[in-house]
């Protein structure tokens, strides 16, 4: 298990966190036209963005944004918040057990099904009432001073977008079907540039299982000793 040195972890984290933030705000005051390609790029890169602050999240759960157990929690609750309300404890104690009991039925993020089966399955599994409540009231609040489109197409659809992203990448295609291996997991093939913009090497899965505490920007240097296996 490979821990990341010192406090880079966190400047790691400040980084995605400041980025998101930086383009949410920008985002927000822009001019909004559907007539304008550069919105769905951008529409793609906040995306992404939204992918890294629960990347980040991840790492926190693993304990690998800083030696302090204290300024770990605290960027996990504040990616989750920012990501969609999530309540960081509820994530943290369903990641573990998605780690102790991979590809049983007290795995939460398992489903033997195809893919939207598993996808709803996967969100409804994590999604909350109050957290509804939470970012109906939030998004309300902000079009006081923020136009609707813009909430919509820079706040509302890239996160939901970055739940298929990170369910596709980080979930469907490394567990479904049969594996020979003991981790339950297969990765992409190793190509780091399309890793990252992937899935922040969230695709090298086997890795992660093998190493957990290896955060994501270090993750491309796992070398497990053990051939990735495919589905038979």
């Amino acid at each position: 298990m490979q821990k990341s040195p010192s406090n880079i972890g966190l400047l790691v984290a400040l980084v995605v966190i400041g980025c998101w933030t930086t383009s949410a705000i920008l985002l927000m005051q822009w001019h909004f036209s559907f007539t304008n390609p550069l919105v769905y790029i951008l529409v793609l890169v906040q995306m992404h963005l939204y992918t890294g602050l629960f990347i980040t999240a991840h790492d926190a759960m693993h304990g690998t944004i800083s030696p302090n157990r204290g300024i770990n929690n605290l960027i996990g609750y504040l990616c989750t918040f920012l990501y969609a309300a999530f309540w960081y404890p509820q994530l943290y104690a369903k990641h573990h057990l998605h780690h102790n009991h991979v590809h049983t039925n007290h795995d939460p993020d398992y489903h033997n099904g195809h893919f939207w089966n598993w996808y709803v399955r996967f969100i409804r599994n994590y999604l909350s009432i109050w957290q509804i409540v939470a970012m109906a009231i939030l998004f309300n609040l902000l079009k006081i001073w923020i136009p609707q489109q813009n909430l919509l197409f820079f706040w509302v659809a890239p996160s939901l977008m970055s739940t298929l992203q990170l369910f596709y990448f980080g979930t469907y295609q490394p567990h479904k079907g049969e594996h020979d291996n003991i981790y339950f997991a297969r990765s992409q093939k190793k190509n780091h540039v399309l890793a990252f913009f992937s899935c922040y090497f969230f695709g090298y899965h086997y890795e992660h299982h093998h190493s957990p505490g290896t955060p994501w920007w270090m993750m491309w240097k796992v070398k497990p000793g053990v051939k990735n296996q495919e589905s038979r």
